[in-house]
């Protein structure tokens, strides 16, 4: 059961983050034109194929560091 929440949190960690942060981007950088959406939605999918494996190796090895500086 562990297993499976730590995946959901990551897809779901997943859309939010690459999702805010390529709209921000886009948004910063292209401004709202008529390729908006469609650029949007490329760095999207692109962003969100790229962090969901990163969360999953790297998150682990970054709450054991977390874990050691903290105590």
């Amino acid at each position: 059961m562990h297993l499976k929440r730590k995946i959901a949190f990551a897809l779901l960690m997943g859309i939010m983050t690459t999702g805010i942060i390529s709209f921000v981007l886009l948004a910063l950088n292209m401004g709202f034109s008529e390729t908006f959406a469609g650029a949007w939605l490329r760095s999207w999918a692109i962003g969100y194929v790229i962090v969901i494996p990163a969360i999953l190796l790297v998150g682990p090895r970054l709450q054991a560091l977390v874990d050691r500086v903290v105590q």
